[in-house]
């Protein structure tokens, strides 16, 4: 029986018979049963549509029709391992260079961004000769065991923080240590890097790396203040590790007016390793690591090949602006000719239908119209975000900010019961996320935020009414 003609109540009864409960859903009260996707919008099985506030993953829209055309192309002449030479690996390096700065110019394909990182995380030792890494707190980097390890988020509710992992504040100017009222929060932020780096180094312990998403999702969609990051990779380099940028959920032109988000720091910031996954192939299974020349020779250097079903192939491309040639590995399917293909397909979206300005246009409107929304809702306490990744911190009191957490939930299920998917993050789970496909138009923002206030509006008039009962 199709999925889609099952009754809902005998899906999810399968699920629940099936798959572990680890495995959760939104909404776990009323789940909705989504049967198909198009654009920024979704369908449940009644033809309902959903506006889609949350799906980063799906990153140029839901079944974009030249994504799924590359796809099922080149499904039809081949898809084998990556063992064998094939333009698509060529063509896909060669456009990724073209968005990064000339030093990172070596390339590895692998499936999911928990790869990506994992394998950052191994270079960065190989490289380094060391083992420890600082990571921000409330961190997330992937689900691996060796990525739940750097993950404060994932750690803390598990076997705890590792004697090699070391974590250091979240560089939030809104509730972290140092807020929009400091003088200079950068500088303040990077050197309680530095702290933390000092205190290991006392106890003998050597920094291999520095893990930072470019803007830190999981912690509450936070926008670190300019500058952190090429003060923190100053501390990080001085004490012999890399400096690794985590644009998993941020990259791909989602902050708007740059590619990449890690670009928002500054002309002169440079990671040592950028990590990629997700929307780079719309939902389809590839992600990618760029680094230097430098750090993929001694990688190399050990003669041991890292792979995935397969033994890794290197190939070296045209040269660099600078001389340097764009050099690239791969393993199997996650630089199948099809997940190439996919990755071109995207790219070439993000252009023809000039998304990124897109992101910067939609993306300042909507936070103007949030903006307005704050002057009228004392719940709101701070907006803050970038392009299309924007958070919206709720409250429940100005001078304290106490996170709004049963008040952020009921409004997500409001919001859904209005046909609109939006979720919640942060430490507090009181942040609301706002990173939806690319193409999420002006209409889809005014209408949005229209139903927030009328909603927001309603839960005020509750408010009063159950202070008026109890006087």
């Amino acid at each position: 029986m199709a999925a889609e003609r099952r009754a809902k109540a005998d899906t999810l009864a399968l699920r629940r018979r099936l798959l572990s409960a680890a495995c959760r859903l939104f909404y776990p009260e009323a789940p909705v049963k989504i049967v198909r996707g198009q654009g920024q919008y979704l369908y449940d099985e009644q033809g309902a549509k959903y506006l889609d506030c949350i799906n980063n993953v799906a990153h140029v829209g839901h079944c974009h029709p030249l994504v799924v055309q590359a796809a099922h192309e080149q499904n039809q002449v081949l898809n084998t391992n990556s063992r064998y030479l094939h333009d698509n690996i060529v063509d896909y390096a060669q456009r990724l260079s073209e968005t990064l700065p000339e030093e990172l110019c070596v390339f590895y394909f692998l499936n999911s961004g928990s790869e990506a990182n994992d394998l950052a995380l191994r270079l960065a030792r190989q490289y380094t000769g060391h083992q420890d890494v600082v990571v921000l707190d409330h961190a997330y980097h992937g689900h691996l065991s060796s990525l739940i390890d750097i993950s404060p988020y994932k750690f803390r509710d598990l076997d705890g923080q590792k004697e090699w992992v070391h974590v250091a504040p979240l560089p939030d100017t809104y509730r972290g240590l140092y807020r929009e009222d400091h003088p200079s929060p950068a500088a303040a932020y990077a050197s309680e890097v530095e702290r933390v780096v000092r205190s290991a180094q006392e106890r003998g312990r050597k920094i291999a790396a520095f893990f930072a998403e470019s803007l830190p999702s999981v912690g509450g969609q936070i926008v670190p203040p300019a500058g952190y990051f090429s003060q923190v990779a100053g501390h990080i380099r001085r004490a012999g590790g890399l400096f690794v940028a985590d644009e998993i959920q941020v990259g791909f032109g989602r902050v708007g007016t740059h590619f990449w988000a890690f670009q928002l720091q500054g002309q002169d910031f440079v990671p040592d390793i950028v990590t990629m996954g997700k929307s780079i192939g719309n939902g389809h299974p590839i992600a990618c690591v760029a680094t230097t020349q430098a750090v993929a020779k001694a990688f190399e250097a050990t003669g041991v090949e890292y792979f995935n079903t397969l033994a890794r192939c290197g190939f070296f491309s045209p040269l660099t602006p600078c001389g340097l040639p764009i050099i690239f590995h791969l393993w199997q399917f996650g630089g199948s000719p099809v997940s190439c293909a996919v990755g071109l397909a995207v790219l070439d979206v993000l252009e023809k239908e000039q998304l990124q300005a897109h992101a910067t246009c939609v993306g300042r409107f909507l936070m103007e119209l949030l903006r307005q929304q704050k002057a009228k809702h004392a719940i709101i306490g701070d907006i803050r975000g970038a392009g299309l990744f924007i958070g919206v911190d709720l409250i429940k009191d100005k001078a304290t900010r106490t996170p709004a957490t049963e008040e952020a939930d009921y409004l997500v299920s409001r919001l859904k019961e209005n046909h609109i998917l939006l979720s919640t993050d942060g430490p507090g789970r009181n942040v609301l996320k706002f990173k939806p496909p690319m193409c999420f138009s002006l209409d889809n923002a005014q209408y949005l935020v229209a139903k927030l206030d009328a909603i927001l509006t309603d839960m005020e008039e509750m408010v009063r009414s159950c202070e008026s009962l109890r006087l």
